[in-house]
């Protein structure tokens, strides 16, 4: 009984904000799918770091590292080996486009992510709009006599706009906390690149 009553709730609060509320579901729901997705990828290879000097111990006795073990310094080592070609100076050119590579996937969605939360509150304001144009055309036919017609329109406007910032606010904060979790992640890889790289020189000469 009681989530009917929830879900009769929802149904008519929605219903309330008019044409504006699906596309506004449409862009929440869109946005929480790639931060959830881009969150459990962040937590993936954040998960227990490989130090540098362990990365170039799997790499000097050409082995692999357990699925999933050492995070995104793991995921480098394992397809550097993937790569490896045993020339030294197209092993360090290989390290290099693999730090590339993973930085790059670091930031997948990230941006698209900040352009829903964005577009959020441009949809409220749209509502917005929509609904203080639906209570003039209230008022010019009716006056101020029809209170039902005019509570309807200013209802819509104030629903649209408080669903467009309770998408945003919380989309933009969860996309600067994915992007510094990304951030976090791009220093460790390059770090290890860097020392990676290091070594397969030294070990050349």
């Amino acid at each position: 009984m009681l989530i009917s009553d929830h879900l009769f709730r929802l149904m008519e609060y929605f219903h309330t904000g008019g044409p504006v509320m699906l596309p506004l579901l449409l862009v929440s729901l869109i946005m929480w799918l790639l931060i959830a997705h881009r969150a459990l990828y962040l937590r993936r290879l954040g998960r227990r770091p490989m130090a540098n000097p362990l990365a170039w111990e799997y790499i000097r006795a050409n082995r692999r590292p357990a699925i999933g073990e050492g995070g995104a310094v793991g995921l480098l080592v394992t397809r550097f080996l993937d790569q490896r070609s045993g020339n030294p100076a197209l092993d360090r050119s290989i390290i290099d486009e693999l730090v590339l590579s993973l930085n790059r996937t670091l930031d997948r969605h990230l941006g698209f992510i900040g352009a829903l939360a964005a577009v959020a509150p441009l949809l409220g304001l749209l509502g917005t709009v929509s609904g203080m144009m639906a209570t003039f055309d209230i008022m010019a036919m009716f006056g101020t006599g029809n209170a039902r017609g005019m509570a309807s329109g200013i209802s819509q406007a104030l629903i649209t706009t408080e669903t467009g910032l309770i998408i945003a606010i919380p989309g933009l904060y969860m996309k600067n906390f994915l992007e510094r979790r990304a951030q976090d992640l791009q220093r460790q890889l390059t770090g290890a690149g860097y020392y990676l790289r290091r070594h397969l020189q030294e070990a050349a000469c």
